[in-house]
């Protein structure tokens, strides 16, 4: 039928049945079929329950033409008598239609009906029974969110009790000899929800002495008993459905169940089956049948807040109103049911809503019209259904208490004598007439048990009237689902919900994101030295997402970043009358957990602790046969007797590893047994045995025998696993570990260098589920997940090629709210995830790393500090034994090196560090450019000590050294800087020789850069300009210039990215008398000064800026006037411009040559005025540790980035 709204096929398979699978075909001879469905059950064709998969209601794929059958085996059976498809999409090129096959095996069931005021009793043979294992099982469908299913207790107070609490299961155990009521020792789990639904619901529980699984529909919770027995001892009998008051049959000490039990086993007992057959064993308490009523109500769902509502037909003959509902929702807000009780120009309404989680009764019109009355009971985030009644303008609302609300309203309201109204629930389309003003706030949730003037409303044939309105309205089912079961937050966040979405409140946990995944502390000391934090303490977590919470520690900022953990006994003790078989014992409690400690010295470079030991007539080793006096414990308590050093088993001290004991014929001083003050004083540093959990002193019961003991704090520096790191060089090889563990969540990080074009980096495979990080081209990393029903596919283009042979970081993380992917510094790419689909990553197959199963697409290059879920895997050692995969990256220092700015890399252990001495930048990578801001009548005079360039004085070029050398003739000058000013003309930089040859680098006065040269006195100054545009226009500009070759010279400048080269003729080698040359425009350039910021001056070897700025007491540098240190804005940097390798045989070829002299005189007026600054490419970064990407846009020259956390090992 075109005009039903919802179109269902309804099977009655005529008894309850385990169904198992389903299949579909299309309708025969026609081009009808359906492609896509949904399926509900029911044990009374009245309450209908949606089939779901992992807590999601599930979409089944159908059909696709009409002959090929589609099945799908059920992955959870289900157990019913009616079965609905709900077809959600038909053929584009018929309509709806299909032939439908149910599969599945008969079901036996023993059902007992309790009334609300009986129980079954199961007594024992003996008078009690103790247990070390037990198990329970049932199924059950309340009509209540109370009451008692299983109790039973001891006189000894062992006690167990399954019961419903506000539609939720609680488990009390206590197998503790003394009182619950005494010691609170009593062992009590919450699980389940909404368990009050009128559907059937599983429960198990296993023990085995203390330890219990607690499982209610498929979802297990495993705790352990308190008290100090394995045995649960019951006295009599075991009762279910209530607990009886002893000797008061029909009475109970709690609410007691109403609703079915089938199916209920004790210790492999059928407790129900038993009661049918009337065995004596069973004793029953009130009217318990042998079948299970059903339940008259049915419920209807609200699925939108913005456009569901049902409309009922108006009664003109109503005089007055009276309405009974309940309702379940999870929503603050929400427009329940509004009546229109006048038509008239000033229409009024009765409505009944939800304002803040209170009811809201009132009467709307105009100013004499309006009243309302407001409850002061809270009615959602509950599990509660909630009645409410209004009668004669009187609201009521009952769940465990009363509550009432009374608005009186007479009939002089009313211009009609009897009420003319159509009753709306939720909120309508057309919202001028019951002013549903905010569209957010109509109904969405559940109602059932709907009475209006005392008559029940019969939502089945409301549904079946062809007059009938209503839209986005679910009947005969409640599709309310508590999404904060299982606890899906992290890290003890908060859950909290809303009907269709739910939020982590990751307030006071010290975590942060979606599901309060990621540490908002950083993981190691290291990364507050780059803040330029002091010594201090501070918060970090070391295994960042993974279960370690956040600690203190201490932090030391000294030539090496210290983490130091103290201990409860840091002071000297003294020690006096120990022996051997009673020694003197510490134990040591540390600031930090067992577990933070292993983190920290697992993760470390170096750990160590010191042992103060001085003594008097007090041997560490018998001098008879080295039997140790005294000894101490490592982590794990395993018994150590070496002092000092690193390397254990060598029982001596440190002063026999170093050669300097009092006495040579001891490896200990205080072996030697003098009646003199010794020192052994040793440093512990092998990893593996730290920190000290324990040390014994067992020689200070002889005479003036004493010792004195202070054992210093843990000490660790460095990260070991930053350059944890493997090589692949064939593309069929791969790393594998363990199967992910990423059911709900997950935090993947790297960093890679590669020059292929494409490469996977990791993956993981389930039976359909899957999890891919890869190179997908040499723009473009996709994160690729599927959960079952798709995949998923996070998409990050670089606007660089990442295949460039440098070091970049990636970052992905999948929860179950979201998904994203970071790599280098780009934006963040984000994908929220859908509130009704699958959210368990579900696993089995080892984890790839570096290729995938298939042996096809593998990674080609280095991978490096790969870190899931805060643990990093050890890359190197698992390359030890895999072919096709060395450990280690072949050499941190290649010619693609991370120092730029010709910074030369220097080769260590496992990493590199950059020797930025010979450029002017600075930075662990020779990237940060050093700037300054000069005024008027300030300038830098930097004298050097070493002769440079071809620039040279007479005396020079007569040396044969100076004549001859080719790398001097080669290179005579490379300059490069940058700059930024407003004014001209300008004398940017001026290098003299002692016979007044120079070079000028200026601004004319119509802002043209100009070169001048004066190398032969005979021909005068030579200008050069590369271009006739204005540099003078506030805007930040690099210059680069290079001067090579012998008689006929070649210039080279490059301003920003425009490369322009010029010829002329180099100097003659001798000296030529003449009058002084120097051109007029630069005297007034020189006369007027600079007026505008600097960066990066270098001259050839020499770096001028950079030694004023940083050495300013240098005897070579003379400031005069003042500068400062300036970013000058946002400065792009162009690594054509800055790449300045510097040849050294200009240095060794003048060793002869005689003292010259550069002078660079900058002058600045007024700070420069900041300029609009190139697009920058920013994101958050979540990361240990990063380094710039080669193409970041923009360079701050004033402070470094705190947004990248850099280390240097």
């Amino acid at each position: 039928n075109g005009d039903d709204q919802q179109p269902w096929l309804q099977l009655d398979l005529q008894d309850r049945f385990k169904v198992t699978s389903i299949a579909t075909q299309g309708r025969w001879g026609s081009s009808d079929w359906v492609t896509r469905y949904q399926l509900q059950y029911s044990d009374s064709g009245r309450t209908w329950r949606p089939y779901r998969q992992e807590d999601v209601i599930w979409t089944f794929i159908g059909n696709s033409d009409t002959d090929t059958v589609v099945q799908h085996k059920l992955p959870h059976s289900i157990r019913t008598r009616y079965m609905r498809l709900l077809p959600l999409e038909g053929s584009p090129k018929g309509g709806m239609g299909l032939r439908l096959e149910v599969y599945g095996c008969t079901y036996k069931s023993d059902v007992a009906d309790f009334d609300g005021r009986s129980a079954l009793l199961y007594r024992f043979n003996q008078k009690s029974t103790s247990t070390v294992k037990d198990v329970i099982s049932l199924r059950f469908r309340s009509h209540q969110a109370e009451g008692v299913l299983v109790h039973g207790e001891g006189q000894r107070g062992d006690f167990l009790t399954l019961e419903l609490q506000r539609g939720r299961l609680i488990l009390h155990l206590n197998l503790d000899d003394a009182k619950p009521q005494s010691t609170g020792r009593s062992s009590s789990v919450m699980l389940g929800s909404l368990l009050d639904d009128h559907h059937w619901h599983s429960v198990q529980i296993e023990r085995f002495n203390k330890h219990v699984n607690f499982t209610v529909d498929g979802h297990t919770q495993h705790f352990r008993c308190l008290g100090q027995e394995d045995t649960l001892e019951i006295d009599y009998e075991l009762s279910f459905g209530g607990i009886p008051l002893p000797g008061k049959p029909g009475t109970f000490l709690h609410e007691n169940f109403h609703g079915c039990i089938e199916n209920l086993n004790y210790n492999g007992v059928n407790v129900i089956d038993m009661a049918k057959r009337r065995k004596p064993q069973i004793y029953t308490v009130g009217n318990v049948t042998f079948s299970c009523s059903e339940s008259s109500s049915v419920a209807v769902t609200f699925l939108s807040s913005t456009g569901s509502f049902l409309m009922l037909p108006a009664d003109y003959s109503m005089e007055s109103l009276s309405v009974r509902l309940q309702f379940r929702t999870w929503n603050q807000e929400g427009l329940l049911f509004s009546v229109p009780l006048s038509l008239d120009p000033d229409p009024i309404n009765l409505l009944l809503q939800l304002s803040q989680a209170r009811l809201l009764l009132s009467l709307s019109g105009g100013q004499q019209n309006s009243a309302q009355v407001l409850s002061g009971k809270m009615y959602t985030n509950s599990y509660d259904f909630h009645d409410v009644e209004n009668m004669d303008g009187i609201v009521e609302s009952t769940t465990q208490t009363q509550t009432h609300m009374s608005l009186s309203c007479s009939q002089r309201h009313f211009t009609n004598s009897k009420l003319g109204f159509s009753i709306v629930l939720g909120c309508p389309l057309f919202q001028c007439d019951f002013n549903c003003e905010n569209p957010n706030k109509g109904y969405q949730g559940c109602l059932r048990l709907l009475f209006i003037n005392n008559h029940p409303v019969d939502i089945l044939q409301i549904q079946q009237e062809t007059l009938s309105n209503y839209s986005q309205i679910s009947f005969d089912v409640c599709n309310i689902q508590d999404r904060c079961l299982p606890i899906l937050c992290e890290h003890s966040g908060q859950c909290i919900q809303s009907w269709d979405q739910f939020y982590c409140d990751c307030s006071g946990t010290g975590y942060t994101g979606a599901t309060c995944h990621n540490s908002i502390y950083e993981r190691s000391c290291e990364a507050f030295r780059k803040t330029g934090s002091q010594s201090s303490v501070f918060t970090i977590d070391l295994d960042g997402s993974g279960p370690l919470e956040h600690t203190q520690v201490n932090c030391t900022m000294a030539d090496k970043v210290w983490t130091v953990v103290g201990h409860d006994h840091m002071r000297i003790i003294d020690i006096r009358g120990s022996t051997p078989r009673s020694p003197f014992v510490l134990i040591f409690n540390y600031t930090i957990s067992p577990y933070h400690l292993r983190s920290l010295v697992t993760s470390s470079e170096h750990c160590q602790q010191e042992v103060i030991y001085r003594c008097r007539k007090s041997r560490l080793f018998d001098t008879w046969d080295g039997t140790p006096l005294s000894w101490w414990l490592d982590r794990d308590g395993v018994k150590r007797t070496y002092w000092g050093g690193f390397l254990p088993g060598v029982q001596q001290c440190s002063c026999s590893l170093d050669g300097n004991c009092r006495d040579m014929n001891y490896f200990c001083n205080c072996d030697a047994d003098q009646d003199t003050w010794a020192n052994d004083t040793g440093v512990l540093s092998y990893k593996d045995h730290l920190p000290l959990s324990e040390i014994a002193i067992g020689d200070t019961n002889r005479t003036n025998s004493q010792a004195e003991l202070q054992i210093g704090p843990l000490r660790c520096y460095g990260d070991r696993f930053f350059w944890n790191s493997a090589s692949f060089y064939q593309e069929s090889s791969y790393l594998h570990f363990p199967t992910l563990q990423a059911e709900l969540s997950v935090d993947i990080s790297l960093f890679f260098k590669t020059s292929a074009l494409s490469g996977v980096f990791l993956e993981n495979l389930g039976v359909r589920d899957f999890i891919r990080l890869e190179l997908s081209s040499p723009y473009t990393v996709n994160l690729t997940f599927d959960l079952g029903d798709g995949p998923v596919i996070i998409t990050v283009q670089s606007p660089v090629a990442l295949n460039d042979r440098q070091w970049h970081y990636i970052r992905a993380e999948r929860n179950v709210k979201e998904a994203s992917l970071q790599v280098d510094s780009l934006p963040l790419k984000l994908n929220e995830a859908p509130s009704e689909r699958p959210y368990r990553l579900q696993l089995s197959s080892q984890l790839f790393v570096g290729g995938t199963a298939s042996r096809q697409r593998g990674f080609l290059g280095c991978l490096r500090a790969l870190i899931i879920n805060g643990v990093t895997l050890d890359l190197y050692e698992r390359a030890k034994t895999t072919p096709g995969v060395n450990s280690g990256c072949p050499g941190h220092c290649t010619s693609d090196s991370v120092c730029h700015n010709g910074g030369r890399c220097v080769e260590e252990r496992s990493s590199y560090t950059c020797d930025c001495t010979q450029t002017a930048f600075d930075g662990p990578h020779c990237r940060t450019a050093l700037a300054a801001s000069f005024e008027s009548g300030s300038s830098v005079l930097y004298t050097l000590q070493e002769p440079f360039s071809g620039i040279l004085n007479e005396e020079a070029r007569r040396s044969p050294a100076g004549f001859h050398d080719a790398d001097v003739t080669k290179s005579q000058e490379k300059v490069s800087f940058g700059f930024l000013t407003h004014h001209v003309p300008a004398l940017i930089l001026t290098a003299h020789t002692l016979d007044q040859h120079y070079l000028a680098v200026m601004l004319t006065s119509n802002g043209s850069l100009q070169i001048q040269y004066l190398l032969n006195k005979e021909k005068g100054t030579e200008k050069f300009s590369p271009g006739s545009s204005s540099l003078a226009d506030g805007r930040f500009h690099w210059v680069k210039i290079n001067r090579k070759g012998q008689e006929e010279c070649i210039l080279t400048c490059t301003v920003n990215i425009t490369n322009i080269t010029l010829n002329f003729s180099c100097p003659i080698l001798f000296p030529v008398s003449g009058s002084d040359t120097t051109d007029k425009e630069l005297v007034q350039a020189g006369l007027r000064g600079f007026i505008g910021c600097l960066s990066s001056v270098q001259f050839n070897q020499a770096t001028p800026l950079k030694a004023a700025l940083q050495n300013s007491q240098s005897p070579l540098v003379t400031v005069i006037g003042r500068l400062e240190a300036s970013s000058c804005g946002t400065i792009s940097s162009l690594n054509t411009l800055s790449n300045t390798h510097t040849h050294s045989g200009v240095v060794a070829a003048v060793v002869f040559i005689t003292l010259c002299v550069l002078a660079i005189i900058i002058h600045f007026l007024y700070r420069h005025r900041r300029t609009s600054a190139p697009s920058v490419i920013t994101g958050k970064m979540h990361r240990p540790s990063m380094e710039h990407p080669p193409y970041r846009a923009a360079l701050d020259l004033h402070k470094p980035n705190h947004d990248s956390k850099e280390y240097y090992i």
